[in-house]
């Protein structure tokens, strides 16, 4: 069974920082391509970090410079650190990872991040 097990929310201040994690079990993590998207209530799902296979890297503009996308694909694990926080960061943030060749696609269950003083 496969589960991509997401953690590190919580409740920070603006200017803060949080480190996420997204564990994966039942698969080999280094031959997928693993993406960070966030939710705010209301709002349409976004792309915030994107870590292929090979190890580039995508983000969006808005958090261009604060968030840091890695894979430790030892540990089966991509984390994604974020620095100088800022409210319009406030959303649920998912791990998703799609295979490189076969697009076999896993979702977890997604942690709050929450920015506010």
């Amino acid at each position: 069974q496969v589960q991509l097990v997401e953690s590190g929310g919580g409740l920070v201040q603006p200017g803060g920082s949080l480190r996420l994690s997204c564990a994966a079990s039942g698969i080999v993590f280094s031959g997928y391509q693993v993406t960070w998207y966030r939710q705010a209530p209301g709002k349409q799902r976004e792309l915030v970090a994107r870590i292929g296979h090979g190890g580039s890297t995508k983000y969006v503009d808005s958090v261009e410079g604060r968030f840091t996308i890695s894979r430790d694909n030892a540990k089966n694990t991509v984390c994604l650190q974020m620095n100088s926080l800022k409210p319009e960061d406030t959303a649920a943030y998912y791990c998703n990872a799609v295979h490189y060749m076969d697009a076999s696609n896993y979702w977890g269950q997604g942690t709050q991040i929450t920015v506010s003083s």
